[in-house]
């Protein structure tokens, strides 16, 4: 079927709770995907940082051939024998103490949430259901109703109360706004070290680091939703490391499987996830020998292929070349890594999405957020004459 037909029957079948752009994807292979046309395009998306490894790598999808021919799924009423190295394997590169397995980003930060109230109560002795939780404006943590709930994006809440109670909002890269919110029934501060759906917004200088210091001052839970910043996505493994710190609870996701299969994960300490017993959380695909195998090899080939250091190597060119364009729609160009955004002017009347169109017709694949905004995060291992390539087209985009 062609796209045309392929998007009517879309859009009569499916619920409207998604507006892509008119493409219809049928192959990838490493940055570049192919439309049901033939059509070739660049990645610039990476399924929101899900696929740092880039599309179908052929090291990924042999594990996931070979273990889906041995064992899929045994529950957690059982054991199996890829848990304990994946496991072991995420301890060792993160240097985390315990891990909790989930599916996807949002049920990790679930899970993230129930953990850190549990601690509340039975280690630092908050009276009973009044624990708070401090988040930022502007954040995107998933889209379940508790998450919502703690969401300053009015399209995600409208008729979807009533809400979870328990949170609390303050400015995103205000240390002084932590401070003052901080009371005794605080639990944990949960933020995302560069704020991705916002717009890529990056923090000012040495946030994180003075976060750390009020936290571990007044005894509060450090959770870092590193689900789109984390493996690679910001030329580190995980972005905390740009400041030289250490959450209390980290939550990842994403490219944790190289886009193969839904794997997420809770890191933490024995201190916080050792609050947890039997039967308090859990999830039947959680933890299973397919999401198992797939993702520590996910992991292997991130750090054997030196996926990291060339995110950091491309990720400074593609930004010192941006930075080049002289256009006057655009208002700032930011990134770190290959996490990078264009801001427009709102007065030059030009929607980011009619960019994004505009290099769709050119072969680009990008996002865009906020009316304003386009995101540009490729798989970690474009290259130079790559990113020259995308650039070229971003310039005759803007000059149209």
């Amino acid at each position: 079927m062609k796209t045309k037909e392929l998007i009517s029957l879309e859009d009569r079948f499916g619920a409207k709770n998604y507006n892509p752009l008119d493409v219809v994807l049928c192959k990838g292979e490493g940055i570049w995907v192919w439309d049901v046309e033939g059509k070739k395009y660049m990645d610039c998306l990476s399924a929101y940082s899900a696929v740092n490894q880039g599309h179908c790598h052929p090291k990924i999808h042999q594990v996931l051939v070979e273990q889906s021919k041995k064992l899929t799924l045994t529950s957690r009423a059982f054991r199996n024998d890829q848990l304990a190295f994946f496991y072991k394997d995420l301890c060792d590169l993160t240097q985390s103490h315990k891990v909790l397995l989930m599916n996807s980003g949002a049920e990790a930060v679930e899970s993230a949430i129930k953990t850190v109230r549990k601690w509340g109560y039975e280690t630092k002795g908050i009276p009973l259901d009044k624990a708070e939780i401090i988040v930022c404006d502007n954040n995107f943590h998933g889209r379940t109703l508790t998450i919502i709930s703690f969401s300053s994006d009015e399209n995600s809440r409208q008729n979807f109360g009533p809400f979870t109670p328990g949170f609390k909002s303050i400015p995103f890269g205000d240390t002084d706004a932590l401070e003052n919110a901080i009371t005794e029934k605080t639990v944990a501060f949960m933020v995302e070290p560069i704020q991705g759906e916002a717009g890529v917004i990056i923090p000012p200088d040495g946030y994180l680091k003075k976060v750390r210091e009020i936290c571990t001052k007044n005894n509060v839970v450090l959770i870092l939703d590193e689900i789109q910043t984390g493996l690679g996505r910001t030329g580190k493994l995980l972005a905390e490391e740009h400041e030289g710190i250490q959450s209390d609870l980290t939550v990842i996701g994403k490219a944790l499987s190289g886009g193969f299969y839904p794997v997420s994960a809770v890191l933490s300490t024995e201190a916080v996830l050792g609050v947890l017993n039997p039967g308090q959380h859990g999830s039947t695909f959680g933890g299973n020998p397919l999401a198992c195998a797939i993702a520590r090899k996910a992991l292997q080939v991130l750090m054997e292929e030196e996926m990291i250091e060339n995110s950091a190597r491309m990720g400074a060119y593609f930004l010192s070349e941006l930075k080049k364009i002289n256009s006057p729609v655009i208002q700032e160009i930011r990134g770190r890594g290959l996490m990078i955004a264009i801001e427009l002017k709102k007065e030059s009347q030009i929607t980011a999405r009619q960019i994004c169109e505009r290099l769709l017709e050119k072969g680009i694949l990008c996002k865009d957020t906020h009316s304003y905004t386009i995101r540009f995060a490729p798989p970690l291992i474009i290259k130079k004459d790559e990113v020259d390539f995308v650039v070229n087209k971003i310039l005759e985009a803007l000059s149209d």
